[in-house]
């Protein structure tokens, strides 16, 4: 939550509030880690306020620093020029972060924490904080200050006391509770916690800040432009703009299901005049580039004599792969560089896509008995499907994530519902790609959410679209089910992950997991909607999975 007040002398002058939230638990949007965020302009200064809540436990500072870098990268402000791009955090002159960053105390055991506490020499336990370790090797809010910490630990109380943490588990003190900022003329009045509440397992901190704001004459700022404007008027009937291009071809080599790649373009203004540039729809087009490509920024201004780079980024996505993997799509595209009251250039992207089995469907898999990169490059998925090969039960792929978990995690706690890390997704998909190494690499957690992403990214679900409205007929009544009417391949994935899950079920004490956990996060995966789906579908997906859950195939 966060909550955003504002004086009576300074409302008139506060506009442009926009406020976004963005998730940061298993594929981004299950549990209850994430940030909230405001952003709004005050006089001339853009000021963005964060709340987050990052991953827990001392051992996953590495997931808290990926949590940070999502939030930073997925939570955008939209602007009410729609035909600006979006605002990311970092894109304002101030910001404020705030929250149970969740950082703990590394390399101590909790006897000497207590023990530096109780001689409050908190400067020597401060060189112990993970968040502070983080910061100085500049793996996270780089950039960003925080004030001297004068008080103890904030975390973990017996809730209503003042008592450390009595549990079995005597979780180690720490500060996980914090504030800092980013910016420029920002000074801390104070930092502090506040023990007399007790109504949590953590002390609540605050800090009061003076910030100081940019604010323009607006009587000086209106001659100066006017002035700007009369010379630039003079300066275009005189000179028309011109850019130099850094290069006119890139090459994208390798790109990879879910795995940016990034090439910058410099732009240098070499004409008399500034300019302004804008990537234009080529005609018939509707975007100025293919879905797997962005450009940032797509527009923008240039002064006489400046420069400006442009990150040309290659990532592919659920919705990108499935043409590229079965070669309808290749890396391959011409950008349109306007310049207004300029020429146009043309920017050549080309590369190449190394084929992955997210994104390949499910029939496609089951045909494919080596690793899918291991098939000749000029040979597509559909030739493949040809050969004449008896086909595979279920896709090799499916099969080692979910041999994996029941070989390793079948009493892992919490998982499915702790994230994985992006590092070890991308080890993982490699190997179900290619082969190498035999065994899966990564946690299990990982490997859980790389097999929810599998799910997620096949072109047609397990259930095919074409049963969807069957099933949902069908959800109070799962024994008369369209399941055996399915694809056989499809038939044969739907029951192999069922019996998977029901096993899990039968460790609930170890794992955590219930029959309404596994529903809510594989029902909207295994039975996808060819449409948005309302609150009504959703639940009776759910109620559909379920039977499978509880009582087995209707077979």
């Amino acid at each position: 939550m966060l909550l955003f007040y504002i004086k009576k002398e300074h409302a008139e002058f506060i506009s442009d509030i926009e406020a976004e939230t963005v998730g940061t638990g298993i594929m981004g949007r299950m549990g209850n880690k994430g940030a909230v965020a405001i952003r709004f302009h005050f006089h001339n200064s853009d000021i963005c306020v964060v709340n987050c809540h990052l991953a827990a436990h001392t051992e996953e500072y590495e997931r808290r620093n990926q949590d940070f870098k999502d939030i930073c990268s997925r939570l955008q402000f939209r602007q009410l020029d729609p035909t600006q791009p979006s605002l990311t955090i970092m894109k304002h002159d101030v910001i404020l972060w705030i929250g149970d960053l969740n950082y703990r105390i590394s390399d101590l055991d909790v006897d000497n924490v207590k023990d530096l506490i109780s001689k409050k020499d908190f400067e020597t336990l401060h060189n112990y904080d993970q968040l502070k370790r983080q910061i100085d090797e500049e793996a996270v809010f780089v950039g960003f200050e925080e004030g001297e910490i004068n008080f103890q630990p904030t975390y973990k109380y017996d809730t209503g006391s003042d008592l450390w943490d009595t549990s079995e588990k005597c979780r180690v003190p720490a500060w996980c509770d914090r504030i800092l900022w980013k910016g420029k003329n920002i000074k801390q009045k104070h930092y502090k916690s506040h023990m007399a509440l007790k109504t949590s397992d953590h002390k609540p901190v605050s800090s009061l800040l003076v910030i100081g704001i940019k604010r323009v004459n607006e009587e000086a700022y209106k001659k100066t432009f006017e002035e700007i404007v009369r010379n630039i008027d003079k300066m275009e009937n005189e000179c028309i703009p011109s850019v130099t291009l850094s290069k006119r071809e890139f090459h994208f080599k390798n790109a990879k299901f879910m795995q940016h790649q990034a090439e910058t373009l410099s732009l240098f203004n070499d004409g008399q005049v500034p300019c302004q540039f804008e990537f234009i729809p080529k005609p018939n087009e509707t975007t100025y580039c293919k879905p797997w490509l962005t450009a940032n920024p797509p527009k923008g201004f240039i002064a006489q004599g400046g420069s400006v780079e442009i990150d040309l980024e290659v990532f592919v996505n659920r919705t990108t792969a499935p043409e590229l993997n079965s070669g309808k799509q290749q890396i391959e595209d011409i950008l349109v560089l306007h310049l207004q009251r300029g020429k146009d250039y043309f920017i050549s992207v080309t590369g190449n896509y190394l084929p992955s089995c997210y994104g390949t469907s499910i029939r496609s898999l089951c045909q494919i008995r080596e690793p899918i990169q291991d098939m000749p490059q000029d040979l597509t998925v559909p030739e493949m499907e040809s050969c004449g090969e008896k086909i595979l039960d279920i896709p090799k792929e499916l099969w080692m994530m979910v041999d994996h978990l029941f070989r390793n995690a079948i009493k892992q706690e919490d998982i499915f519902q702790q994230p994985g890390l992006r590092s070890e997704f991308a080890d993982i998909r490699d190997c179900l790609d290619t082969g190498m190494p035999d065994s899966l690499p990564g946690s299990n957690h990982s490997v859980a959410e790389a097999l929810l992403l599998f799910l997620d990214a096949l072109p047609e679900p397990v259930v095919p679209y074409s049963f969807y409205q069957q099933c949902l007929e069908c959800c109070t009544n799962a024994n008369q089910c369209v399941i055996s009417m399915l694809p056989q391949c499809h038939q044969n994935v739907f029951n192999y992950i069922a019996a998977f899950l029901r096993e899990l079920l039968k460790n609930s004490a170890q794992n955590r997991l219930d029959v309404h956990i596994l529903s809510t996060i594989f029902a909207s995966l295994i039975l996808r909607s060819p449409t948005k789906q309302d609150l009504t579908e959703k639940r009776k997906t759910q109620e559909f999975f379920k039977h499978f859950l509880v009582h087995g195939s209707s077979q």
